[in-house]
């Protein structure tokens, strides 16, 4: 999945699909590191371990889908509190154009991954 944030292209996949040179910036944005996967095979730029979901709503939502709107609501008042992820995108933005969310659930359309980039969406638009 593609979408553009400013002038800045994200994708998200998950971290077990092999990399590509079109990923560009490479963020991991899972909490713990994923199962099965070693540091050289995942090929991660940068580790936001503390954007992700805290360990308490993590495990409230355990992938049960129909938590999900309660996860979405919960997790971006999570986000409300890190203001330095745009200065973040920020500064990726102006040395590359592309940057990939990587994520380590199954399911591609419930995760994290997401919910942080419908929210730095709108954050972005409300700088522009």
């Amino acid at each position: 999945m593609r979408k553009a944030v400013a002038r800045m292209a994200i994708t998200i996949k998950r971290v077990y699909e092999a990399p590509a040179e079109s990923d560009g910036y490479r963020i991991l944005v899972d909490r713990l590191w994923p199962r099965g996967i070693s540091e050289d095979t995942a090929h991660v730029d940068l580790w936001l371990r503390r954007v992700a979901p805290t360990d308490e709503l993590r495990s409230w939502y355990g992938h049960e889908v129909e938590k999900w709107p309660g996860f979405r609501e919960r997790y971006e008042k999570e986000l409300a509190g890190h203001a330095e992820l745009l200065d973040l995108i920020g500064d990726i933005e102006r040395h590359r154009k592309t940057v990939t969310f990587l994520f380590g659930a199954k399911d591609e359309e419930h995760n994290e991954a997401n919910v942080l980039l419908d929210v730095l969406e709108r954050r972005a638009a409300e700088r522009t």
